[in-house]
């Protein structure tokens, strides 16, 4: 029997996906010049320019040093970077004529079902991995540092900041970056890259060390995973504030090396670094390892390839 051949409509084309491994053609009357000097003015920007504003803002108004530790100190900084970042990633999509969709926080999607996937998933994540040191004798919660009208507005403002952490670093980490460098080395290449980025610059905080910044980074190829899976950063974005929020505020345990103040209880880790990560905290433990590993199959499960995904990544290696 002869084979028909079906043919895509041109609308569904998935080398115009923005996180396909297909070509990207330049914008109508923008060269590649131009695109190459939007990307290092985003870079000097988002890593530099904002950060610096943003932290000397912060000491002037509320007169602390760079490095304080209240949730209302690091909440400034990472509205203030957030801002930014946002504005800036809208003012390249303008520019390149992209939908800021493209960039991964599609409005349609905003803190809809994959967003609480993901904050399902992130709190039963970081309540196993401590389960886990737990019950291998490396875990005591101690008591409660806080009073009861307290722990309320200190567990939402915890939500509020870290929920801002894990749409700032998604963003500047799977966004426009994600994207531009799919288009020139590949999806996978580029998120290996952004992801060990992403571990090294964790090693700025104090308390961090090589295994914590190592876990760092594979936790960024589980968020580029997800981006690749579900099209979106939402889920990432979910799961990355409903672990850092139990991980800091619920189990009260260092988080890539920061112990932030106004946490629930005076809980201790114990036991060999292996075990416990130590200053690192639980994203050191090899048991974060081991969910990290859980969490993959997971997004697997629940997030199964998409068609496009697999005609575009077969017509790439049909070429």
């Amino acid at each position: 029997m002869d084979s028909i051949p079906v043919q895509s409509k041109p609308s569904e084309e998935p080398a115009e996906s923005p996180h396909s491994v297909g070509p990207l053609r330049p914008p109508r009357g923008i060269g590649r010049t131009e695109i190459g000097l939007h990307f290092l003015l985003f870079l000097l920007i988002a890593f530099v320019i904002g950060p610096a504003f943003v932290g000397g803002v912060a000491v002037i108004l509320l007169g602390l040093p760079v490095g304080t530790v209240t949730p209302e100190f690091l909440l400034f900084i990472e509205a203030g970077n957030f801002a930014i970042l946002l504005g800036l990633t809208a003012a390249i999509s303008l520019l390149e004529e992209r939908p800021f969709g493209d960039y991964g926080l599609p409005l349609k999607e905003a803190f809809a079902r994959k967003f609480w996937i993901g904050i399902l998933l992130g709190l039963l994540e970081v309540t196993l991995v401590v389960g886990l040191i737990f019950i291998s004798g490396g875990y005591s919660f101690g008591n409660l540092e806080l009073h009861r009208e307290e722990i309320f507005r200190s567990g939402l403002l915890h939500l509020v900041l870290f929920l801002l952490v894990g749409l700032y670093e998604e963003l500047l980490f799977r966004g426009y970056l994600q994207v531009r460098l799919s288009k020139w080395v590949g999806f996978w290449p580029a998120a290996i890259l952004l992801s060990v980025g992403f571990g090294v610059e964790h090693l700025h905080n104090q308390g961090e060390g090589l295994v914590g910044a190592l876990s760092v980074a594979l936790v960024g190829l589980l968020f580029a995973f997800t981006l690749r899976r579900t099209g979106s950063l939402w889920y990432a974005v979910g799961l990355h504030a409903s672990f850092d929020w139990g991980e800091t505020f619920l189990f009260s345990v260092p988080n890539s090396g920061i112990v932030v103040q106004g946490h629930l209880s005076n809980a201790v880790l114990h036991g060999p670094k292996w075990l416990t990560g130590a200053s690192v905290g639980p994203e050191g433990s090899v048991f974060c390892f081991l969910t990290m590993g859980l969490q993959f199959l997971v997004v697997m499960w629940l997030f199964p390839k998409r068609a496009a995904q697999q005609t575009a990544e077969l017509a790439a290696v049909t070429k």
